[in-house]
């Protein structure tokens, strides 16, 4: 049999995808039945790579509820064309505008889903033979559904299994990424020399971490921070290792020693110097708590608006002292400059700023350059129109609405 290639009225041009998707019908072998809507969710899964927007597939959507029947059988003849009005199908879909019905339709065509059969005038309709049996019908054909409906599934099943190795690398880089960070805190505490290196080269590996990289990218960094958290492991447990295997009770005293000192004294360092800003007193003693800053609310409000913050506290965080301590920690992987936290000791206190970091880490998501925006809240507070209060507790009012806390 023939293949008679059917052409659209007025002016709208034949295209290569039109008789494709005829081409393609016409071959399907006869009898091939299936169901519209398991056909419906495979091209919705893979939309963006058929290039359809969400408008297009709820016209499509429209489109196959005209069709009385669930199965879509290719059997020959009109009975697969819907020969819906415009004004019928864009109530259907939704109350659509009838400029965008015309676009999604015309990308229904070119994307091979479904064919115009057009009447002689252009319009949609059906003429019946006798006994009420359809013997021609001008409109929309969706046997192209039919025909594809296995390539249509190939498709959305690999859409599929990409997003989910997208899901498992994102996963496994977010892991990585929390190990190599605590790691490199407990490095900093056995070998300073070592964990300075080490940082440099773990932000080096997440800075060209796009906000929403693809798979390639995951998978590189993945690897890159893999290598990283096995030399890491290697290093820490080689300075772990080396005063349990000593004797010597000199080695084992100067080890108390440190457990005992000041939490600042053994703060990871950046370099040969300190250049993080103010160093307490040697007389601000280890045991007893530190008062909280003058515009602070109590430490437990400040964790509970900020909890982001403990994920880098190996100890937990029981002070204020702790909580400055882990702050100086974090503050360069977040971007925050030497000169940014020095300044902001210096007009607010170090205590203020420790809780400005992490309130600051707490919503990094939503701050491009949080040190700019550090800088930023410095200069309000000199002008006396920045207060940490209101801050913290908009933070808790937001973790509870979204039921965060207590979680």
């Amino acid at each position: 049999m023939t293949l008679h290639i059917t052409t659209p009225f007025g002016r709208r041009s034949l295209t290569p995808a039109q008789i494709h998707a005829q081409v393609n019908a016409d071959g399907c072998p006869r009898g091939t039945c299936v169901h519209k809507w398991t056909v419906f969710r495979d091209i919705a899964t893979a939309r963006l790579a058929l290039g359809l927007s969400d408008r297009t597939l709820a016209v499509l959507d429209a489109l196959l509820t005209f069709h009385p029947e669930t199965a879509l059988s290719l059997d020959g003849g009109p009975a697969l064309v819907v020969y819906p009005s415009n004004a019928a199908l864009g109530l259907r879909a939704h109350g659509i505008a009838e400029a965008t019905l015309r676009r999604a339709l015309a990308a229904l065509v070119e994307a091979g889903l479904i064919i115009r059969r057009d009447s002689p005038n252009g319009k949609r309709y059906v003429r019946r033979g006798p006994g009420g049996a359809v013997a021609q019908a001008f409109g929309f054909d969706l046997s192209p559904l039919v025909a594809r409906a296995a390539e249509l599934a190939a498709l959305a099943e690999a859409v599929r299994a990409r997003a989910l190795a997208l899901r498992v690398a994102r996963e496994r880089v977010t892991l990585l990424r929390r190990d190599c960070v605590k790691l490199i805190q407990g490095l900093a505490e056995a070998a300073p020399d070592l964990a300075g290196p080490l940082r440099t080269r773990y932000e080096a590996l997440v800075a060209v971490l796009p906000r929403a990289p693809d798979l390639d990218v995951l998978e590189d960094v993945g690897a890159g921070l893999a290598e990283l958290a096995t030399d890491l492991g290697k290093w820490l447990i080689a300075r772990t290792k080396t005063p349990e295997a000593s004797g010597s009770p000199d080695q084992g005293e100067r080890h108390e020693q440190s457990s005992d000192s000041d939490d600042h004294d053994s703060e990871p360092a950046t370099g040969p110097g300190r250049d993080d800003g103010p160093v307490p007193e040697k007389g601000r003693g280890a045991r007893g708590p530190r008062p909280a800053p003058p515009d602070a609310c109590p430490l437990g409000l400040v964790l509970e608006a900020c909890p982001d913050i403990l994920a880098y506290a190996r100890d937990g965080v029981r002070s204020w002292r702790d909580l400055v301590a882990v702050t100086r920690f974090v503050r360069p992987m977040m971007g925050i400059s030497p000169d940014a936290w020095r300044d902001a000791c210096a007009v607010m206190g170090e205590e203020a700023a420790a809780v400005t970091v992490a309130a600051i880490l707490q919503r990094a998501a939503h701050i491009r350059s949080p040190g700019g925006y550090l800088r930023a809240l410095v200069d309000r507070r000199r002008s006396g129109r920045f207060s940490l209060e209101p801050v913290l507790r908009a933070l808790q009012r937001e973790r509870l609405r979204s039921g965060q806390v207590g979680a």
